[in-house]
């Protein structure tokens, strides 16, 4: 039998010494030293670290999203160049036409300025080289897109003007045989000039086509450049030329240019379905940008958008590329995509990047088919990882290759955690759970402590989203007390898995208490640290399942770190008492993770923030705390998920206590910011998202006798009450949630009307009628009803599918049928029909009702809802227009009304 008796001396600096000795029965007694490193941090090298941690993170921004490459002249950029000054002179005659909406005459003028343009283009181009150039009338049409935001709609037509440009060589016979398609749209919504939205494409374009014009004599294949019309009003413009333009059927390849915003850096936010249209980009782009992170958040429904692209994969069967500018996204679809705002730099990057891309792929000697014949499965397995690093390389893997990296590195750290928790045996595995619950703990202080202030901010803020115009008040705001939260949690979880081990070792080998009480402590930040790779793991293995593109994030945060740890902290040795961690195992593991992410995560936030201008897509039909709890959702899981390593160097420290006040210093600051208005929630240059609509509701039933109801609605995509507006308006409104408007395609919830001199400015004549011409009730019940939109050329139909099956819709003037009789889905029980076009676009419909068998309509629901726009302004609509505070701006979209709208409904009864 043995005793063991340990005692401690005075530490040294640097560490803590002290004895252990061990009695056997016989009398004899062994003495052992014992020596552990100090556990104590320097508060002074945490904050550094810190410091230099967020400074790294900043300038991966900037460096990856803000540096432009310098614009060319002419001169400077050479006949074969691209110059960013030609190409903005183009953008700049643009926008000065002012808003182009399709119908408009200011679209006519555009799509003239852009024809003499691809005439002169033809008349400068290289002698070997053809240009061809159309001005292609698109006849009526309907497009039904089966997926996406506009799933459940039937998008008609009728009466668009595109530009086309074929550029091929002209001793190449077979070169128009196959074509890469490059693709914008000239026309803008009612609401801006399109600076950015897309008149920046355009110019780009226009130079492009000049450039290519003198390379295309060493190309293998034509390029077709589409400037069309009708894409801000549902993807028509595309849709018309893939059906009815003869060159469609020599596209392979489709290139799509794009923006939610101004300027910057335009990036690849969807490729494929077939990956060698990004493969072969990442070999010639000088500047690549694109994020596959981009490309899952887009296809997850969360932004609510559409573009071309759609309708060349879904309806065309292509594959390609689609490119956006996301800067300033707040100012999208606003009076601030304005040419001021556009970033000097903006369009070399682009067409520099598109130049080399098309030269490159235009002399390949194969491009491969679409994917419209292949099994889903295969186009998953072959579908594109991609990502750039600081916008200088393009990496770009396969999911295949995905699968077997990822499922590699799953293995081998499953392999591993399996043979540590058996070496350590149960005090392993609780240590690991009670660690796991400590990232746990993180998650739930940071987003409580988040939430809670998104929660409250409406209630003490002049707005619900105070931080719009300053996007850095989000680091205090909800920054701020996420990083609390979180240091919180994983502290509680810390002080539990100390309490833990101190009594595992109290069972095990005795050591002085001084030195036991160390160990724990630098036992429990070690498997803190470890508990971050673990919670990596478990994200790896979800992505990887759903095969989730992005999940290359999760790989790199978890190898980075684990391989650092196990290069610099572990040990073969069961018996070594731990370590503190040291610095340079942090610095090594966060380096690549934080190259690879940081400017990835900003961005994404500033996009975030920028999308609350139009956060509410029925006016008032969210609570007003809903996008601070977005935003504050997506801060508080970043912070969890990346400080979590980060996080787990404080507990030993001393700068716990300077890290809180800071905090709540950071915190106070931006929460006395807004409450004082130092910094407005919106300027000129990031203005509000409201719509001055003048409504005639007629409504209501004949068989009621009432008349035609006017007033001028004023409503907002952006969160919060318009009390503030409506008192500079001064023009007799009342708002409230009782001022409801149902413009067929979205619900106003919450508005404000005045009726306000709103008998001037339209007639009974502008009024459109819906008449039933028949009503047969034999076998089954079939409706026939003429419509006449009594001169709009832009209108929206909503039709009841709970009791209609099917439809079909003609031109009453030559009975050209527009719809056809067929399958359609419908959403929330109503299938609607846009439709939109040019001066000459038919007026005057015919409709066709096949009622479900067995209905039993109920006559306080009406068949058919219909919205006509006019785009005419009235006096009273121009009044308050002048009147509209200089932080608000109109916003257009395909579903928005024009400033005069006339609703009209439709009863049928049995």
């Amino acid at each position: 039998m043995r005793q063991r008796r340990e005692t401690a001396s005075a530490a040294s600096e640097g560490s803590i010494s002290g004895e252990a000795s061990e009695k056997f029965s016989d009398g004899t007694e062994i003495r052992t030293a014992v020596r552990i490193g100090n556990p104590r941090r320097s508060s002074f090298v945490w904050l550094a670290l810190l410091l230099i941690i967020i400074y790294c993170c900043s300038s991966i921004y900037h460096y990856q999203f803000q540096s432009m490459p310098v614009p060319l002249t002419a001169e400077e950029a050479g006949k074969r160049g691209f110059s960013e000054i030609e190409a903005f002179k183009h953008v700049k005659a643009l926008t000065e036409v002012g808003p182009h909406p399709v119908g408009s005459e200011a679209l006519h003028l555009a799509v003239q300025y852009v024809l003499t343009a691809c005439q002169n283009i033809k008349k400068t181009a290289l002698w070997e080289v053809d240009v061809e150039v159309d001005i292609f009338h698109a006849k009526s049409g309907a497009n039904n897109l089966a997926s996406g935001l506009l799933s459940g709609r039937t998008l008609v037509y009728s009466d668009l003007n595109h530009v086309v440009v074929r550029i091929l060589p002209k001793y190449v016979s077979e070169a128009g045989e196959q074509s890469i398609l490059v693709s914008s749209h000239i026309d803008t919504v009612f609401s801006t000039a399109g600076a950015g939205d897309c008149s920046s494409c355009v110019g780009v374009m226009l130079e492009l086509a000049r450039g290519v014009s003198q390379w295309a004599h060493g190309l293998k294949r034509a390029v077709i450049f589409l400037f069309n019309t009708g894409e801000e009003e549902g993807l028509n413009g595309a849709h018309s030329f893939i059906t009815q333009h003869p060159w469609s059927k020599t596209v392979r390849m489709a290139i799509d240019l794009e923006a939610m915003g101004i300027g910057g850096k335009s990036s690849i936010f969807q490729a494929g379905p077939h990956p060698w249209a990004i493969e072969n980009y990442a070999l010639a782009a000088k500047y690549p940008s694109g994020q596959v992170i981009a490309q899952d958040v887009f296809a997850s429904g969360a932004i609510k958008s559409a573009t071309d692209f759609q309708v060349y994969k879904e309806v065309a069967g292509l594959s390609g590329l689609d490119f956006a500018y996301v800067d300033n996204t707040a100012v999208y679809h606003t009076k601030n995509d304005k040419l001021e705002l556009l970033k000097t730099g903006s369009l070399q990057h682009l067409g520099e990047n598109m130049l080399a891309f098309l030269l490159h792929i235009g002399a390949s000697s194969h491009i491969p088919e679409g994917n419209s014949t292949e099994a889903e499965e295969d186009i998953i397995k072959n579908s594109a990882i991609y990502f750039d690093i600081l916008g200088m390389y393009m990496v770009v893997y396969r999911q295949k290759f995905a699968n077997i990296l990822h499922n590699s590195v799953v293995m081998q750290s499953l392999l591993i955690w399996t043979t540590s928790l058996i070496m350590g045996g149960i005090p392993a595995a609780v240590s690991l759970a009670l660690s796991f619950l400590g990232v746990l703990l993180m998650w739930i202080f940071a987003l409580s402590f988040s939430f809670l202030v998104a929660f409250l901010l409406p209630l003490i803020s002049s707005s619900p989203v105070p931080y719009v115009s300053s996007p850095l008040l989000v680091v205090g705001l909800f920054g701020a007390p996420a990083f609390l939260g979180a240091l919180i949690g994983q502290h509680l979880g810390f002080l539990l898995l100390q309490k833990y081990l101190l009594n595992a070792h109290s069972k095990r080998r005795q050591l002085p208490p001084i030195i036991k009480a160390d160990v724990v402590k630098m036992e429990a930040e070690r498997w803190l640290f470890k508990a971050g790779s673990f919670q990596w793991l478990i994200l790896l293995i979800l992505g990887n399942y759903f095969k989730i593109g992005s999940s290359y994030l999760a790989l790199v945060w978890l190898v980075s770190p684990a391989f650092a740890y196990g290069f610099f902290e572990a040990t073969l040795t069961s018996g070594r008492l731990p370590k503190p961690l040291k610095l340079i195992t942090l610095l090594l593991g966060l380096a690549t993770p934080i190259l690879f992410s940081a400017g990835i995560f900003i961005r994404l936030a500033a996009t975030l923030i920028g999308g609350m201008v139009r956060f509410d897509r029925n006016p008032g039909g969210t609570p007003e705390w809903l996008g601070g709890f977005v935003i504050a959702a997506f801060i508080a899981s970043l912070l969890s998920l990346t400080l979590v390593y980060l996080l787990s160097y404080v507990h030993l420290s001393g700068a716990k206590k300077a890290i809180i006040l800071a905090t709540l210093m950071l915190f106070t600051s931006s929460l006395t910011i807004v409450l004082s208005g130092i910094i407005p929630p919106f300027s000129e240059n990031t203005a509000r998202a409201v719509n001055v609509v003048h409504v005639v509701d007629a409504t209501g039933k004949p068989d009621e006798g009432q008349n035609p109801k006017s007033y001028l609605s004023l409503f907002s995509t952006t969160p919060g009450n318009l009390n503030k507006e409506v008192e500079q308006i001064n023009e007799s409104f009342v708002c409230g949630r009782d001022k409801t408007v149902d413009f067929v395609t979205f619900l106003v919830k919450y508005g404000c009307w005045t009726y306000n001199d709103t008998i001037n400015g339209w007639s009974e004549m502008d009024i459109p009628t819906m008449h039933v011409l028949s009503d047969a009730k034999g076998n089954g019940r079939i409706t026939e009803v003429s419509i006449d939109t009594k001169g709009s050329i832009r209108w929206v139909l909503a039709i009841n599918t709970e009791e209609i099956e099917d439809f079909e819709l003609k031109d009453a003037r030559d009975s050209e049928e527009l719809i056809s009789v067929g399958k359609k889905n419908g959403v929330d029980g109503w299938h609607i029909i846009q439709f939109s076009g040019g001066k000459n676009a038919p007026k005057l419909f015919d409709l066709t009702l096949y009622w479900r068998s067995g209905s039993t309509h109920n006559s306080d629901a009406p068949i058919l809802k219909l919205r006509t726009d006019v785009d005419r302004v009235t006096p009273i609509t121009e009044r308050v227009l002048k009147k509209l505070p200089r932080w608000c701006s109109l916003f257009g979209k395909s579903t928005s009304p024009y400033t005069l709208s006339f609703l009209r409904n439709l009863h049928l009864n049995f």
